[in-house]
């Protein structure tokens, strides 16, 4: 707690992160972003351009963003990762099936203990493709978790506000800090044993 206190004091970028022309990025939202940011580096590794998973806000309608703002649960900003990948290294399909394992989906603006619009599960869609990505990827995994919906929104990337400095890798730089209970890697069997789902694709 003392952790989130500190950090409202901190200040932030008052522009979006510029992106490459090109380029291909992933910008996720799935609870509090210490521990999304942790999972995704160690997950995907050099497949991750740079090694630069950046924590910060995205999808909210207020100018600019900040700890302070999006914790207040009005601006409409997720708590969001993003990152620039290489395609060759890792696809989007795959990006998406770990964000899937390494949360929970079926919790509507809730990880754990975290509750709010700014802790929703969210995939900030940066064009067609990935929209049309998304959307198969939570047609095929709701067998899985059975009754229990997902509540994930898709949603189009129009900006990723960068989080204070004090937030980037902060798991690595405080390792017995906060890390929300919702966030480690289950495979499908798992998820789908824990929500009385199955299984149904190759």
């Amino acid at each position: 707690m003392f952790e989130k206190l500190k950090a409202l004091f901190t200040s932030a970028p008052k522009e979006p992160r510029d992106l490459k022309a090109g380029a291909s990025y992933a910008t996720l939202g799935a609870g509090c972003f210490w521990g999304v940011e942790t999972a995704f580096r160690r997950k995907f590794g050099t497949a991750i351009v740079d090694g630069q998973v950046r924590v910060g806000y995205s999808g909210g309608t207020a100018e600019g963003a900040s700890y302070r703002t999006v914790c207040n649960g009005t601006t409409g900003h997720a708590e969001s990762v993003h990152f620039e990948f290489n395609p060759e290294r890792v696809s989007y399909a795959e990006i998406l099936d770990f964000f899937f394992r390494m949360h929970d989906p079926t919790t509507a603006n809730q990880q754990g203990g975290d509750r709010g619009t700014q802790y929703r599960s969210v995939i900030f869609c940066h064009d067609n493709e990935q929209r049309a990505a998304a959307i198969t990827a939570v047609k095929k995994y709701q067998s899985a978790f059975g009754k229990s919906r997902i509540s994930t929104k898709i949603e189009n990337f129009d900006g990723f506000w960068d989080a204070e400095e004090y937030h980037q890798q902060y798991l690595d730089k405080n390792p017995s800090g906060y890390h929300c209970s919702t966030h480690f890697e289950r495979t499908w069997q798992k998820i789908a044993d824990e929500y009385g789902g199955i299984v149904d694709w190759p």
